[in-house]
């Protein structure tokens, strides 16, 4: 068992980094992963992590409803909102309480793809949970993640380094991703494949990057203690950060955030 993840996300802090990512991105993240897939009629899909549902529901509209599939998220609050956007589209995704840290309550070879999107590198124990999205696909199926990269947000973490004079807390994305994770897929499948995704996210004003800011690290807060523990130590390193990218602003007319995100496509 690995060491374990502090982590828990909020509904309304991942809703805005998400609607952030849709406004100041110069590409569309969900086509990517659509155009990597190639997804075909009748197939048999289960989102491990599915948060709120926008990857059911990306591939649900896809498909023209022409599949099956099952979102799986340990979060409640999650499920609650991913519940309300399967309302939306006539309920045809079953949503189900799912933690990739157990066994799935599902039997071997029933998936014809497996899909984990941004969220895997927070499984406390990379050696169960990539071996049972293994055991739930059908022979040949696919597992799809995706995940951030070692140069991801590199203007974002040097800004916030500027403004506290203190070092970026160890990010389990960036950190176990590209090296821990996918050793663990590449071992476990008989193929994988890696394809690159970089959005650039352009701010000419400091507000949209300080809102970023203030939900990304509101998110991931417990992996920020090396930064502060208190709401009052919050809100003073959200000053500063906003000094700083003010400061980039006036020197270079706009911050460009570049997102590096990786897809692995790993085969059974």
């Amino acid at each position: 068992m690995g060491k374990r993840i502090d982590f828990q996300e909020t509904t309304n802090d991942l809703l805005t980094r998400i609607d952030i990512h849709n406004k100041f991105g110069g590409r569309d993240i969900d086509q990517w992963m659509l155009d990597t897939l190639d997804l075909k009629p009748g197939i048999r899909i289960l989102d491990v992590a599915c948060g709120g549902g926008k990857q059911c529901v990306s591939f649900h509209r896809y498909l023209r409803g022409n599949c099956e599939i099952v979102g799986g998220d340990v979060n409640r609050e999650l499920l609650d909102q991913a519940e309300i956007e399967n309302a939306k589209l006539g309920n045809p995704f079953k949503i189900v309480q799912l933690d990739f840290d157990q066994p799935f309550d599902f039997p071997s070879d029933s998936f014809d793809l497996v899909s984990c999107c941004f969220a895997i590198y927070y499984t406390n124990d990379i050696r169960f949970t990539v071996p049972e999205m293994h055991r739930v696909l059908k022979p040949g199926g696919r597992l799809f993640t995706t995940g951030p990269m070692t140069t991801n947000k590199k203007v974002f973490y040097d800004i916030i380094r500027e403004a506290t004079k203190k070092e970026i807390p160890l990010m389990p994305g960036s950190s176990r991703y590209s090296s821990e994770i996918y050793d663990e897929i590449a071992a476990t499948f008989a193929k994988t494949e890696t394809h690159i995704f970089e959005n650039p996210l352009t701010f000419k004003s400091s507000a949209p990057f300080m809102a970023y800011a203030r939900a990304s690290m509101s998110e991931d807060r417990r992996l920020w203690k090396s930064l502060f523990s208190t709401h009052a130590e919050f809100e003073d390193v959200m000053t500063k950060i906003h000094r700083v990218a003010d400061e980039y602003i006036a020197r270079d007319g706009e911050i460009v955030m570049t997102k590096v995100v990786g897809g692995f496509v790993a085969t059974k």
